[in-house]
């Protein structure tokens, strides 16, 4: 915060989202970042005439504050830049090209669809009415940004684990008690896993180039043959909308429909 553009550097063009680099330039040159904040996946950074810089990481992507001359500037996985007065540049760094910036004159524009958020968002029977009126799996549904935002896939396996809930029972099957559980057991794993810094899988590094340790407490995801630490039954894995799912079949009985 306090730190002002100066300049913006694409290398990759698919990074920007919006707008053309040519307004970027335009319109962050001389902005002050007055506030840093994050709504769901979304990181956002407040300009001083009301504009937001907002930067999705999606799963490799990192942003650093380096020197001019930082080697990091010619790095291949670099694919845009900006530089700060005094010298600096903000960098953003991904590797698997799917992370993505904004510069949003409506903030709404960017993060508008989004869900509530989990560590603020007080559960109403309302909002579990809601729930249980979706026909679809919950693990999807966790995943679903527009329902909870911020809800990855790691975070979502650990969560019904712990809530005792199959990952493709439909939602509409849930009762109260288990939709409150659901709510509960994400609230404890988000909570945990921000204490330890996160997960370390492959790329992920802190801000500070520190490592999370959220993985050395995770209970089925990617442990797939190991004995449940509940009950010793072997973990699973399936595929739920694409994505590797993991769960332990006696802790978490699917529920069969008439």
């Amino acid at each position: 915060m306090g730190r002002r553009f100066v300049s913006a550097t694409v290398l990759w063009p698919r990074t920007l989202a919006m707008p053309p680099l040519e307004e970027v330039e335009a319109r962050l040159q001389g902005r002050e970042v007055i506030a840093v904040g994050r709504r769901g996946k979304y990181l956002l950074m407040h300009l001083d005439d009301g504009q937001t810089l907002v930067a999705h990481l999606r799963m490799t992507g990192r942003l650093s504050i380096v020197a001019a001359d930082s080697p990091l500037l010619e790095d291949k996985h670099t694919r845009a830049w900006f530089g700060l007065a005094g010298g600096d540049a903000l960098v953003f760094n991904d590797s698997r090209k799917f992370g993505r910036i904004w510069l949003a004159e409506r903030l709404e524009d960017v993060v508008g669809k989004l869900g509530p958020e989990p560590l603020a968002w007080d559960l109403t029977p309302e909002d579990s009415a809601r729930i249980r009126r979706r026909k679809v799996a919950v693990k999807a549904l966790l995943l679903d940004q527009t329902v909870v935002a911020g809800v990855g896939n790691i975070y979502a396996d650990e969560s019904l684990f712990r809530a005792g809930i199959h990952p493709l029972r439909k939602a509409s099957t849930l009762t109260d008690a288990e939709a409150g559980r659901l709510y509960d057991a994400l609230r404890e794993v988000l909570n945990e896993a921000i204490q330890k810094r996160g997960t370390l899988l492959r790329d992920y590094r802190t801000p500070y180039g520190e490592d999370g340790y959220f993985q050395n407490d995770l209970r089925v995801y990617g442990k797939v043959g190991m004995p449940c630490p509940r009950c010793g039954e072997p973990i699973e894995r399936i595929r739920v909308t694409q994505r590797s799912t993991h769960f332990c079949p006696k802790c978490q009985k699917e529920l069969i429909e008439d």
